[in-house]
């Protein structure tokens, strides 16, 4: 029986972000899952447990009546639907939440990574849908955020200068069964001539520049505009991964940075460097332990400081565990946000989280 000051949260979608959530929920001393929500059918019914990969039944059903759920009034949900191809809807789902009173955790809505700066037609329904039911959100990006924005952070307060910050995330997408991201977003396994939409011109800004913005309002920095950069390269051999068949020919590799410039200088940059397998673009940066990925922060300062962290999930695999640690920080931030009262917040607002399990949660019997 859950403990009476546990909070009931829902998880809305059960991929790759949903799946972690899932577990993220179930581990966290505070948090009692309550619902999960599911668009294919063939969910239905299943055990949470089962969907998240765990090794014991967890007792939670999906289903796919979000009126029913949205109707318990939950005190939290974790929204890991994709707004990557349906963002009008991620909104819609969103503010339809925050109006029963929920708190709502998401990396769904990339303009609301800084809503601060972000377009009214966004941030004014979800502000108004907050004070209507008196729900709180924050969104966080799977990239993972905290590696845009208090982890630079941080790092800048140990150093004496600081001339630039560059986040990257170094990514395989050998192990990543995510299709219609890498094939279609991205553009893996497209012809060259195609553009990927997550890189036609001004996409990235859309999605990332909140993520420089965030970092400049943080150093106090005041930016001169932001810049987009991009380089493509094609596979020289067709490969196969889970995903499928990647021919010779089509795009391998994808880089680009969003930059925010001060002065002609891009002294803020977040910088993608992807590929479909690791023999694309060998002069390209890579993991420092040669490994399928990595999050890594340069502050070019003095000193300068490179922190490198390698997160792995579902049997090693680093593009899980990015998305993992994406949502312990969304999902550890709930208690905070239950307490903070309504309102939207940003990754400057909600302070860090001690961690639980054998570190930091009561033992169970």
């Amino acid at each position: 029986m859950a403990d009476q000051g546990t909070i009931q949260t829902v998880v809305w979608g059960t991929g790759n972000m949903g799946r972690a959530a899932i577990r993220a929920i179930d581990a966290h001393p505070g948090l009692e899952l309550a619902a999960v929500l599911v668009a294919n059918p063939e969910k239905v019914g299943r055990d949470a447990g089962d969907l998240a990969g765990l090794d014991r039944v967890l007792g939670v059903t999906a289903t796919d009546d979000v009126d029913a759920v949205l109707a318990s009034r939950p005190g939290a949900l974790a929204y890991m639907a994709s707004g990557d191809i349906r963002p009008d809807d991620a909104v819609a789902d969103v503010c339809r939440a925050l109006r029963t009173g929920a708190v709502v955790v998401t990396p769904a809505i990339y303009p609301l990574y800084d809503p601060t700066n972000a377009p009214a037609e966004i941030i004014d329904p979800v502000r108004a849908a907050a004070a209507e039911g008196g729900g709180a959100l924050f969104v966080s990006g799977i990239d993972p955020g905290w590696g845009n924005d208090i982890l630079p952070a941080l790092l800048t307060s140990v150093s004496s200068t600081n001339d630039q910050v560059r986040c990257q995330e170094i990514l395989d997408y050998t192990t990543y069964d995510q299709p219609d991201s890498v094939r279609y977003l991205v553009g893996m396994g497209q012809p060259m001539d195609c553009e990927p939409m997550m890189v036609a011109p001004t996409v990235p800004t859309m999605v990332w520049g909140g993520q420089v913005r965030l970092i400049a309002r943080a150093l106090g920095v005041e930016l001169d505009e932001i810049r987009e950069t991009l380089e493509r390269r094609e596979l020289e051999f067709t490969v196969e991964n889970v995903m499928g068949s990647f021919e010779a020919g089509t795009q391998g590799g994808l880089r680009f940075e969003v930059q925010g410039i001060v002065d002609g200088e891009a002294v803020i940059v977040i910088e993608h460097i992807t590929r479909i397998h690791r023999s694309v673009a060998p002069d390209w940066p890579s993991p420092a332990d040669g490994g399928a990925g990595a999050h890594t922060v340069v502050i070019e300062g003095s000193p300068r400081i490179t922190l490198s962290l390698e997160a792995e999930e579902e049997g090693g695999n680093r593009a899980a565990g990015g998305n993992a640690t994406a949502v312990g920080r969304l999902v550890n931030a709930i208690p905070w946000l239950s307490e903070a009262g309504s309102g939207v917040y940003d990754a400057l607002d909600v302070p860090l989280t001690p961690g639980h399990g054998k570190l930091g949660r009561k033992a169970t019997a």
